[in-house]
């Protein structure tokens, strides 16, 4: 019973992770570029554009 519990708040918290890269990856893109389909195409990225935009950003 207590490893189940465990499971579940790990679970929310990824959920929350990935929720959270992706809102701020679509708040970036909108920012620099301007466009939503940008925005969009970087929202599913998530994570991925958020640490590409950290490192390399002008």
């Amino acid at each position: 019973m207590n490893g189940s519990r465990y499971y579940v708040v790990r679970s929310e918290g990824a959920k929350w992770g990935v929720s959270f890269g992706s809102a701020l990856a679509i708040a970036i893109s909108y920012t620099t570029n301007k466009s939503i389909l940008w925005a969009i195409i970087h929202g599913i990225l998530g994570w991925l554009y958020v640490i590409y935009f950290a490192l390399f950003r002008t």
